[in-house]
């Protein structure tokens, strides 16, 4: 069966072949209504699909992105693919996801397939390591945008939160509930990831602040398979703290399994606030007290920037775009 082209179609709709491709690529200006009309009923009629690659080729891009993230289950990194996704759709852009499971081999090898494909530009959640390689691209002027993570040596365009400010927040919601004991639960630091260390920077600034003392054996930086012994072992303590800030949404749900496994209860025996919003915090018993971040809004930005990247409508070589967290205050929070 005879593929239907381009010329096909300009044949059926009586326009030329560059009216249909000016039609295909959206671009609607000085065309009439009932053009747009007889070159859509052509394409229905012949069941035309055009030829990406063909296009590719000619436009020399491929009107495709990659988006690499660390780890797809954080609630965070599922939001912020809608949100890019969701700019990209709107601006005929093709979305390809890869899920580096926090392997940095994986992350690179991600890298390379993408490149290979050729498509316009990256945007990363770096698993930590491969910051060579990232740096390479910069150098390169390689379309790539960093999210939820500085760029290596401070280079390219990263998009993030203000993290010393959120776990500021969640401890400060802490303290004004009477609370003076207070640890911190992160994932592990190893990987120095920008989140965690910016974090814990905060929570070591707000307690100084208040006049209450840092105690190193409170701040807990574990692989998720060991944060339940790691509370557990902190909860044991003679004096164990009396409020915890669960540094992000995967750390939340071990600490609350833990409390429940062992009859733990929030928060009567120990208040809780998790740095991430989460889908189940309002119907968790008790709700849960969470610092949201502006996913949406921060996905959108990246893909913004990219776009603006690719289309070499950008003149800046770097900036850092921060978001403001904010506090939604629920019951597992309040010991009063």
């Amino acid at each position: 069966m005879k593929k239907v082209s381009i010329a096909d179609v300009a044949k059926t709709a009586k326009v030329s072949k560059s009216t249909v491709s000016q039609y295909l690529n959206k671009r609607f200006n000085y065309m009439s209504e009932d053009t747009k009309n007889r070159i859509k009923t052509a394409i229905e009629e012949l069941n035309y699909q055009p030829n990406y690659i063909a296009r590719s080729l000619k436009q020399k891009k491929t009107s495709t992105i990659g988006v690499i993230v660390a780890n797809i289950l954080h609630t965070f990194s599922t939001e912020v693919i809608r949100a890019i996704e969701d700019y990209c759709q709107l601006n005929q852009f093709h979305v390809i996801v890869c899920n580096a499971d926090d392997d940095p081999n994986k992350e690179k090898n991600y890298i390379e397939m993408l490149r290979a494909k050729q498509v316009d530009g990256l945007i990363v959640f770096p698993t930590g390591e491969n910051l060579d390689l990232y740096e390479k691209l910069i150098d390169k002027k390689y379309p790539i945008i960093f999210m939820d993570r500085l760029g290596p040596n401070g280079k390219g365009f990263s998009v993030l939160l203000d993290n010393e400010k959120a776990s500021t927040i969640a401890v400060q919601h802490l303290i004004d509930e009477g609370i003076h004991q207070i640890g911190i639960v992160t994932t592990s630091l190893n990987q120095h990831l920008t989140p965690r260390l910016e974090r814990v920077k905060g929570y070591r600034k707000v307690m100084r602040n208040n006049g209450l003392p840092v105690l190193d054996h409170f701040i807990i930086n574990a692989e998720l398979k060991e944060i339940k012994q790691s509370v557990k072992d902190l909860l044991s303590l003679s004096n164990p703290p009396k409020g915890l800030v669960a540094g992000n949404d995967l750390t939340l749900i071990e600490i609350l399994e833990f409390c429940r496994e062992v009859a733990i209860k929030v928060p009567q025996d120990i208040a809780l606030v998790g740095i991430d919003e989460v889908p189940f915090a309002s119907a968790f018993n008790p709700t849960i007290t969470t610092i949201a971040q502006p996913t949406f809004e921060m996905g959108t930005k990246a893909a913004r920037l990219l776009l603006q990247e690719i289309n070499k409508e950008n003149d800046q070589s770097e900036a850092v775009y921060r978001f403001d967290p904010k506090l939604i205050t629920r019951e597992s929070s309040k010991q009063k």
